[in-house]
């Protein structure tokens, strides 16, 4: 009897509620697409507050932001593609998003009129934000006049005003991507999809002609003008002609940078990748990854010693300089005026945090320009007056809009952040680090429960991905910073929560993101989920009988193959969009070689040890992971008794659009996981 009732007082000490509800911890405003003027010295990004989103602007000198669009509901539809008129006094954007394979545009707010994807021109002088055509990836004229922008795989373009019609620029083949005006307004540049190859388009809009840069039969992309408009540097990308395979891509045939005459199309190869280790490419952050700077040297990102570095090279090639040598990785990059330094964001001597740094072509190292327990990333310089705009986040209050000037930082939405947010209550993730059975050390972050006594119930968190790193603080991306959300309300709740940045992740180098074996290729992150849970169990604040799964889309895959194939470890799971059967997701055909190793790799393959509940929740829009992968799973561990609950957002996608469908998804998973192990 004394057992017994000191095992309820144990219970009893997690069945206090949190000191905050899920709507307040998912309550702050969410910037993205932080961009600088190109005049002006102003800022501007997209805001999403409870799922209503605006475009924001802050100009110099107070730079204090405001509002410039007055949409009001949380009606799905996202806003990005943020694109400065040249004088710095309007801005084009993109609102909705693209079309599913049906052609549907995303609407999970079922409004019955439908909804489309849409440029809008908003004035940071007077009048309200207008639509001006149906389109996407816009790019304004230095000329000030008109806006060339995507529709249907093509290239258009738009008058600035919308008084007329939108108009086809050009007709070409292939699909048709990002279109980019020569400085001085006479061409764009394009890229064209070819399906087994790619080129790098120009068209000339004067002399109304089209011409195809260097072609080949590899992949070219990632165009970037000269400052001058006579050439055009691209990425070129070795192509097999082949279905490309998920496995690890440690080396490979290596990619190279090429410079091409706008004019003429002629062009040839400047740098080469080594063969071996940076062989094979690997992007930066953002749509840029070639940086035209100073007296013509080029700015790239290259992994020769297993990190994601930046390197200079002249633009007639020769002797190549790396500018941030260490074990970090660079992530975001941004150009200061007159192309002499760049400001990054990188996780330089604090491998779980983004910090930023700035670094010239001359012989001296990086200078850090933040430091500390917070987070700084996506950094923007003004186009005057030398301030840095940037997001920034800590432990306690998630992501915001900052800027640094004069040796200050201050933020530039006070508002953003509600005044009943609970930020007082967010508990201090602690960096911990276990081994796998193999050996490899797995880094994740713990988050205790404030006033925990005894043995508590546990959740392991899987992010998605899997290019993904979960930080020692709030996340720089919507669906991290709600998970995050998520994480320290299970926490305030009374669970241990371990959040798990498991192999085929960013951050700790290139071997370690090119996991061998790693998803379709053999599931060797399933060794992380495992040693995970036994971790856990080593634990004497966890009850290791009471210890779940929880992740979405990749972090969904682990959760089921930690449910199928460790059901002795995990209690219980909420599976969100998760991919159950890879080589079904992947499409690849049963008589191939790789069909039997992606199945063997999949949850799908491991049903007859499935044992433990799970809880099913997907978007039957779903543009990333197909909804059949969570029909199928639902189908097959009905029919072996196993015990499954499903919520299902009819027209909502992956990340999901609504504010409310997140709090919906969030509050269904901590109902079922206080049902499974208590609290």
């Amino acid at each position: 009897m004394k057992f017994l009732a000191g095992f309820a007082l144990a219970l009893c000490a997690y069945a206090a509620p949190p000191p905050f509800t899920l709507d307040q911890a998912l309550s702050a405003a969410f910037p993205t697409d932080l961009t600088a003027a190109p005049a002006g010295g102003a800022f501007a990004w997209v805001s999403n507050r409870l799922g209503a989103r605006n475009v924001m602007v802050a100009e110099p000198p107070l730079y204090r932001a405001r509002k410039i669009t007055a949409f009001s509901v949380d009606d799905g539809q996202e806003i990005d593609d943020l694109a400065w008129t040249p004088d710095g006094t309007g801005i084009v954007f993109v609102r909705g998003g693209g079309p599913n394979g049906a052609g549907e545009a995303p609407n999970p707010a079922e409004n019955p009129k439908g909804v489309a994807q849409d440029l809008w021109f908003a004035s940071l002088q007077c009048c309200m934000a207008q639509k001006i055509a149906e389109g996407s990836a816009p790019a304004v004229s230095p000329k000030g006049d008109r806006v060339a922008f995507v529709r249907k795989g093509q290239i258009w373009w738009t008058p600035l005003d919308g008084k007329s019609a939108a108009t086809q620029a050009f007709v070409a083949r292939g699909t048709c991507g990002r279109p980019m005006w020569s400085p001085d307004g006479t061409r764009i540049a394009f890229t064209s999809g070819r399906g087994d190859h790619g080129f790098i388009g120009v068209y000339d809009v004067e002399a109304q002609a089209l011409r195809y840069l260097d072609p080949s039969t590899d992949y070219d992309l990632y165009p970037a003008w000269s400052p001058d408009g006579r050439e055009i540097a691209f990425v070129r990308i070795p192509s097999t002609g082949k279905r490309a395979v998920r496995e690890p891509h440690r080396q490979g045939e290596p990619w190279s940078i090429r410079v091409a005459d706008a004019a003429t199309g002629e062009g040839g190869q400047i740098w080469r990748a080594k063969p071996g280790r940076g062989s094979v490419f690997r992007e930066l952050a953002g749509e840029e990854q070639l940086f035209w700077m100073d007296r013509g040297a080029i700015v790239f990102p290259w992994e020769a010693d297993g990190w994601t570095h930046l390197y200079a090279v002249p633009r007639t090639g020769g002797v190549t300089v790396l500018l941030t040598p260490g074990n970090f990785e660079v992530e975001d990059v941004a150009v200061a005026p007159g192309r002499r330094e760049v400001v990054y964001s990188s996780n330089q001597g604090d491998i779980d945090r983004r910090h930023l740094w700035q670094v010239s072509l001359s012989p001296r190292p990086p200078v850090a320009l933040s430091s500390g327990d917070g987070i700084e990333c996506q950094p923007a310089v003004a186009s005057q007056g030398g301030s840095i705009a940037f997001l920034r986040s800590d432990t306690a209050r998630p992501l915001r809009a900052a800027v640094m000037m004069a040796g200050s930082v201050h933020d530039l939405d006070a508002s953003a952040i509600p005044a009943n947010f609970p930020a007082a209550s967010m508990v201090t993730p602690q960096p911990v680090i276990f081994k796998s059975a193999d050996g490899l050390e797995i880094h994740g972050q713990l988050f205790l429960p404030p006033h925990a006594s005894g043995r508590a119930p546990a959740a392991v968190f899987f992010h998605g991905g899997s290019r993904r790193q979960m930080l020692l603080g709030w996340h720089y991306m919507y669906y991290y910073s709600n998970a995050y959300a998520l994480n320290q309300y299970l926490a305030n709740s009374g669970y241990v929560v371990l959040s798990v940045n498991y192999r085929s992740g960013i951050g700790y180098g290139l071997d370690f993101r090119e996991a061998l074996h790693y998803g379709a290729s053999g599931g060797s992150e399933y060794q992380d989920a495992k040693a995970a849970a036994e971790y856990l169990r080593t634990r004497t604040d966890v009850d290791p009988g009471r210890i779940a799964a929880w992740g979405g889309s990749y972090g969904g895959y682990l959760t089921a193959m930690a449910l199928a194939r460790s059901s002795d470890l995990y209690r219980a799971g909420v599976d969100f969009h998760g991919v159950h059967d890879w080589a079904k997701e992947l499409g690849i055909p049963a008589g191939e070689p790789d069909y039997k190793i992606a199945f063997d790799s999949s949850p799908m393959a491991f049903l007859d040890t499935w044992r433990s509940p799970v809880l099913l929740i997907q978007g039957d829009d779903d543009r990333n992971v197909h909804f059949n992968q969570t029909v199928m799973l639902a189908d097959a561990l009905r029919r072996r008794n196993v015990e499954v609950k499903e919520l299902v957002f009819p027209d909502e996608v992956h990340d999901f659009l609504l504010w409310r469908s997140w709090r919906n998804a969030y509050q269904a998973a901590v109902e079922y996981l206080e049902k499974k192990l208590g609290r």
